[in-house]
Parts: structure tokens; sequence; C-alpha cells
């Protein structure tokens, strides 16, 4: 690769977040470290903007939902960002909500971004997940079942939307007799 094509490379790729082993990816290097001096470089120019340890940004513009699949993964935008998003909750959400590996509560350039740990099967079952450009998000029915595992209190504010086939299409992904029970009793309730 050319001295003036690594930028270039990069700038014309369509994620607006990027892992160093993305960029070593792109830029054909099989050394991180050589990647990491040429980053350095950039970020100091103002050509690319840091955001955390190995997380870099074409601009201070990035997608925080991109950035949040990007910081642990696998992981895919769940619970409460994709419930107040299609209207099962009312209240206002700040944080973004992340299903993952593991549990953390992060905040990048005043952003705050919740990890919640869900079970290796589930988390890399790709039932009820889209993909929307460089993101994984959760269906709101794949939403509702992800919040149900972790919480089986939790209050939905209204559950009209959900398409009840499609949520016992993804339950067997849970393998738990306790969600099964509580989604027939909430079908039951709102039927």
């Amino acid at each position: 690769m050319q001295k003036g094509d690594y930028l270039s490379t990069l700038l014309r790729s369509n994620k607006s977040v990027f892992t160093v082993k993305d960029i070593a990816l792109l830029w054909q290097e099989a050394d991180t470290g050589t990647s990491r001096v040429r980053l350095n470089y950039y970020v100091k120019k103002g050509s690319l903007y840091h955001l955390r340890r190995g997380l870099y940004a074409k601009s201070k513009e990035y997608n925080q939902l991109e950035l949040a699949t990007r910081i642990f993964t696998p992981s895919y935008i769940s619970f409460e960002t994709v419930l107040t998003k299609e209207g099962l909750i009312f209240q206002y959400q700040k944080t973004i909500t992340v299903a993952s590996y593991l549990t953390r509560e992060i905040n990048i350039k005043g952003q705050a971004y919740s990890f919640k740990k869900i079970k290796g099967s589930v988390l890399t079952n790709n039932v009820g997940i889209v993909n929307e450009g460089q993101t994984s998000l959760a269906t709101k029915e794949r939403a509702f079942l992800d919040t149900l595992y972790l919480n089986s209190n939790y209050h939905f504010d209204n559950l009209r939307s959900l398409d009840w086939n499609s949520v016992h299409d993804i339950l067997p992904i849970y393998s738990n007799k306790r969600m099964v029970l509580i989604v027939n009793k909430l079908i039951k309730n709102h039927s």
C-alpha cells in the first residue's frame, strides 16, 4: 500500500468506528504495532479521532450505536434502547444498552454505555437480530425477551405492537421455562 493510501482507505470505508484489528486488516498489515504508530500520527494530525484505547473514528460525528457494538464483541443493541425506540416503554433512556458477554458501565465522550451479560448461546444466536449498516440491533420482540431474561418483573408500558408469533419463534433460544410462563401470562393479559 502506498504512503498516502492508508488514510484514504479508512475514509472510504462504510464504517465510522474502527478497532486496531479492523484497521490492520484494511491496511493488510500483520503487525498491529505498525498500525498503532500510523494511527497515533493521524490522530495528532487531526485526521482521525481517538475514542478510547483501541477504538478510532473517522470524525467526531461517529455513529454511537456502531461504537457500542465495537467496544466488546460479540454484542448487539437491545434492552431499553430498543424498547424506547419501539414504544414498549415510555421513559427516556440516555444510556445505550447493549447485550454482551460481560456486564460493564462505560462512558465515552459523554455518552453512557451499559453492557448486560447474556449467556453465550443466546448472545451468538442471530434470531431476532437485524443489521442496520455496521450495527446489530435486536428486534422489539428480541429486546422484549432479552429484558425478561434478565428481569422477570420488568414493567412494559405498551405491548400492543409486539408480534406474539415472533416472540414464540425467538423464545426457545433462551431454554428457560420461567420465561415461557411469563410470556404466556402476558399474552393472556394483552389479548
